[in-house]
């Protein structure tokens, strides 16, 4: 329990501030509209299996330090995709986040995977049968191993090659309603290849501008090809005074070759939650949920970049091995409360045009299958059926979209962070506030 003399001084400068921090109305939340983009999200290495030549699958063959597990053949998307898609359909939502591997479609280079085309062209085709946008993600971190031998991100031809391959995906599917993510979160791409490759600072400097340049003029050559149709990257958010060293690495540089704001967030930092630190060992289920962050992450955006929507990309939910954590708090709880806080945003009047859950299903967490974010999990290393069983998130995001959101007398499970670097009057004022921020 705080003291009354900090109490008192909270009070005092709470009295200091004139304006309120939410609107007179945010007590009614705004319902999520028609419009909106429930979703899923997945991605190609960690889901797929049968992993063809790559940066990723010799990373793993090879023992790279942040590998743990052996890849097998990940959850076997690449088979069941059929049946992963039907899942999201009863789910309810209306967009499927996928990706299409490079090193799958053009294992060697100048020679096409003409089966591997299919496959992706029987995804579109099933994704949009079943009422859903496919959200379609060029580059999630993995590249063909030729790449690979040429140097990777260190040789400008890379560009170049990336650029072609984009060309003939975007040809291919352009006039589908296609929403495209080009790079998946650059800068957490950079700290794997570092990991991985022990970049030196030259080479670092020289992936960061690479993926820059990269994304830049996909954008404008997905537009040639498919006008209309929605282009960005995603950012993993990352809290003050972190985000803005990493905001600087990527996002800052395409900030006028952007659609709409992809947001990935997953965990915050406050007075009382230092947890995040679990992250360094990727022990994900280690680090203590804030929820509540999403709404200050959707602020100190929506302040930097105020004329774009805002999708979030991905946002989830890890546990260790599939168990119930020790306080009680469930991937329902989570999804329940991360609700609540978009729709606060939303009140607020932050143009949020869609929310993606991570995962449809347990994948390879680059490098292990520990941290489980599926909402069917499958336990890859002990099922060789891999059978996906719901979660009791599945029935949970059902009723979301049927609904609409979170009612307005909906109190979150999990109490706001105090004194997060994110907002630090809301959250060290908050309890002062004529609006309960929680129970």
């Amino acid at each position: 329990m705080r003291s009354k003399t900090v109490a008192l001084v909270v009070a005092l400068l709470a009295a200091l501030f004139v304006v309120p921090l939410f609107p007179a109305s945010a007590q009614a939340l705004d319902r999520v509209p028609r419009d909106f983009h429930w979703g899923v999200a997945t991605s190609g290495f960690q889901s797929e299996g049968h992993a063809p030549d790559s940066n990723w699958r010799r990373y793993v063959r090879g023992g790279a330090s942040t590998v743990k597990d052996p890849y097998k053949d990940s959850v076997d998307f690449r088979n069941r995709y059929r049946s992963d898609i039907r899942r999201a359909k009863r789910l309810g939502v209306n967009t499927f986040r996928f990706g299409i591997e490079w090193a799958r479609v053009e294992p060697r280079d100048g020679r096409l995977n003409r089966p591997a085309l299919r496959y992706y062209d029987d995804v579109i085709r099933r994704v949009r049968a079943a009422g859903m946008t496919p959200m379609i993600t060029l580059d999630h971190w993995v590249y063909p191993g030729w790449v690979a031998d040429q140097g990777a991100w260190d040789n400008p031809k890379t560009v170049d090659d990336w650029l072609t391959n984009a060309r003939r995906i975007v040809k291919r599917y352009r006039g589908m309603g296609v929403m495209w993510i080009t790079i998946n979160e650059a800068t957490t791409y950079l700290d794997y290849e570092l990991k991985n490759r022990e970049l030196s600072p030259v080479q670092l400097a020289q992936m960061q501008q690479a993926l820059v340049h990269t994304h830049r003029r996909a954008y404008d050559l997905i537009h040639r090809i498919d006008p209309g149709t929605m282009v960005s990257s995603n950012i993993a958010y990352q809290p003050p005074p972190l985000g803005v060293s990493t905001d600087n690495q990527f996002i800052n540089h395409v900030r006028d070759k952007l659609d709409f704001f992809g947001l990935d967030y997953y965990y915050g930092a406050s007075v009382d939650n230092v947890s995040s630190y679990h992250g360094a060992t990727a022990e994900y289920w280690k680090i203590e949920p804030q929820p509540d962050g999403i709404l200050y992450a959707l602020r100190e955006y929506s302040q930097k970049f105020p004329d774009l929507p805002f999708m979030i990309v991905e946002n989830g939910f890890p546990t260790d091995n599939g168990k119930p954590r020790e306080d009680g708090y469930t991937r329902s709880n989570h999804l329940s409360d991360t609700i609540f806080w978009v729709q606060r945003a939303m009140t607020e009047g932050i143009d949020v045009i869609g929310y993606n859950y991570w995962s449809l299903t347990d994948n390879y967490e680059w490098g292990s299958y520990r941290p489980r974010f599926g909402l069917y999990t499958v336990d890859v290393l002990k099922d060789p059926t891999l059978t996906r069983r719901p979660t009791d998130a599945v029935a949970t995001y059902r009723r979301l979209i049927r609904r609409g959101g979170v009612p307005s007398s909906y109190t979150p499970v999990k109490d706001p962070a105090f004194c997060a670097p994110a907002d630090l009057i809301a959250t060290c004022l908050g309890p002062l506030l004529p609006v309960p921020l929680g129970r």
